[in-house]
């Protein structure tokens, strides 16, 4: 598999699970939901057995045999070729050593921010806030679940990430909405003053807005 091809990480799954046995479809799909990695990975059935088509196309994985319980259908194991067991190693040395340009929807929501007034933005800032706690107490639940469990860390690594993920989200959330709100916040002062302009329909006049921001965007002299 090319290196462009490796955008999703449910192929990487599969080519993990499959290095430690064959299985079929169903049983990776069962395995990855019992640890809990679909809450790291998009996992549906659709999407999985797509993955599966695609890896043994590229001769990463192979059908090994057939199996069929009772009534049900046939259902085809499979199990990961030296090239597939190359692949894996490769892409994950490469995810775990080069930091990735992704684009959260937060990120993209902040960049477009002032398009909501100040004390809206506050106040949606505290909603979120209690969100992000709530997100870090069930985690660290699920964690502390894990210990009492005797799992080693090395099983939990990404939901030790996750929650320092939240934590370092939840401080700039908290630090944004305090400085918005006392007015600290650089340019809180034009930010208001655009919204004040703004019509009924919440839309600035284009000449007012360009007034407004012609300090801002003025070429210095």
């Amino acid at each position: 598999m090319a290196p462009r091809s490796r955008n999703n990480p449910l192929a990487l799954a599969v080519l993990a699970l499959l290095w430690e046995r064959p299985m079929h479809p169903y049983e990776m799909s069962m395995t990855l939901r019992e640890r809990r990695k679909d809450e790291s990975v998009r996992l549906n059935f659709g999407s999985l057995y797509s993955v599966v088509d695609s890896l043994v196309k590229h001769g990463l994985i192979e059908a090994a045999s057939t199996e069929r319980e009772g009534n049900r259908p046939t259902r085809t194991v499979y199990r990961i070729t030296d090239a597939g067991a190359t692949e894996a190693i490769d892409w994950l040395t490469d995810l775990v050593r080069t930091p990735a340009k992704e684009f959260p929807q937060f990120e993209a929501a902040l960049s477009f921010l002032p398009l909501l007034g100040p004390d809206d933005v506050v106040r949606l800032l505290r909603l979120r806030q209690t969100s992000l706690e709530r997100q870090i107490t069930s985690l660290e639940g699920g964690l502390a679940d894990a210990r009492a469990m005797g799992l080693p860390a090395i099983f939990s690594l990404e939901s030790e990430y996750e929650v320092a993920i939240v934590r370092a989200e939840l401080g700039f959330v908290a630090a944004l909405a305090t400085s918005i709100a006392d007015g600290s916040f650089e340019g809180v002062a034009l930010w208001r003053d655009l919204h004040r302009r703004a019509s009924t329909h919440g839309r600035l006049d284009p000449d007012e807005l360009a007034e407004a921001l012609a300090p801002y965007l003025s070429p210095p002299q």
